[in-house]
């Protein structure tokens, strides 16, 4: 990917912070059914509502002509879009942008694992909560864990620079796997970020509150195993990142609740019907894709729309385990 020393306009909000990484979620379909993320039964955007490849493309492009550097394609689950490759690859070859990343389940990751590296994605997030193929199915609803396994295989077969795994932490449910999940990443040359949930939507059979288990308490567990040291190294997204002094393994955590990110925040979120999320926790937004449909082929119309959406791009979320969610959408919706 090229940079264009010419392009010096940045999207920069209310608040003085600089915007230059856009999630992109393609899908809020899924082949898992996760217990933090969506309710076992879930009612999906209908097809026609979803933004085709090329508006996704256009949009894409519009953002890194606003100084937008970093895009990560998101969903639900962003592999099994139809014609997904295409999408990474038009993207992949943006002028501007330095890296195009995807953070998936996994579970297509067998057979689109060499495509992805093919269309220059250099570095990739895999969803893993457990190493216990039971708790796994317990947490996913319907998820293989043999299948996620060979599909991490697969990647790390085929050469990425950066392999990462995510993990959601619940308490009760896989809080006492952290420490094996940190050896699974390090035998294998990956990074690991620990995750506290995101409160995004009702779920009937789950109790936040309940299942909540802090990033602080994480790290006192793995310091029974091991040595973290801190370190201001960063990936340019939220993460809070300590290095192991037994295998040089980054270690990040996640923590919206415990340690709030949103003094520094540097993204915005686009779901797969077009609506601009100027933050995790609140419902400010932009209806893009009405933007693009109105104004067919004029970019700047588009451009000026994302330009002005920063003035409503809020301080940051209030979430609050405790009580009924603010946010409606589930985190299948919003983007991972």
């Amino acid at each position: 990917m090229t940079t264009n020393s010419k392009n010096k306009e940045k999207l920069i909000d209310n608040f003085g912070r600089v915007i230059d990484y856009l999630r992109i979620s393609v899908t809020d379909r899924c082949d898992f059914r996760c217990v933090y993320c969506m309710e076992e039964e879930m009612e999906f955007v209908p097809r026609a509502q979803l933004l085709t490849l090329e508006e996704i493309g256009t949009i894409a492009r519009a953002f890194t002509e606003l100084g937008v550097s970093k895009i990560r394609i998101t969903g639900g689950e962003p592999l099994v879009r139809r014609n997904i490759l295409k999408l990474f690859e038009d993207i992949g070859r943006l002028p501007n942008l330095k890296e195009v990343t995807t953070t998936t389940n996994g579970s297509q990751l067998s057979k689109l694992a060499k495509g992805l590296k093919r269309a220059g994605v250099k570095r990739i997030n895999i969803s893993l909560d457990s190493l216990d193929a039971e708790k796994f199915r317990r947490i996913t609803r319907i998820g293989e864990l043999d299948k996620v396994l060979a599909g991490i295989d697969a990647v790390v077969e085929a050469g990425f620079e950066k392999i990462k795994i995510n993990s959601v932490i619940l308490k009760n449910r896989n809080h006492e796997e952290v420490g094996d999940l940190v050896d699974f990443a390090s035998s294998r040359g990956m990074d690991l970020s620990f995750i506290e949930e995101m409160p995004l939507g009702f779920i009937d059979e789950h109790d936040r509150a309940e299942a909540y288990y802090s990033s602080d308490q994480i790290r006192e567990d793995l310091q029974q195993r091991f040595t973290l040291i801190p370190t201001t190294e960063t990936t340019g997204g939220p993460s809070n990142y300590f290095r192991l002094a037994e295998t040089g393994t980054l270690v990040g955590f996640i923590s919206p609740h415990s340690h709030n990110f949103c003094a520094d925040c540097n993204r915005v979120r686009m779901t797969c019907e077009g609506r601009l999320l100027l933050c995790l926790g609140q419902e400010h937004s932009v209806d893009l894709r009405h933007v693009l449909r109105s104004h067919p082929g004029d970019l700047e119309i588009l451009k000026q729309a994302i330009r002005e959406s920063m003035t409503i791009k809020p301080k940051g979320h209030e979430f609050d385990l405790t009580a009924k969610p603010v946010i409606f959408r589930h985190m299948n919706v919003t983007g991972g």
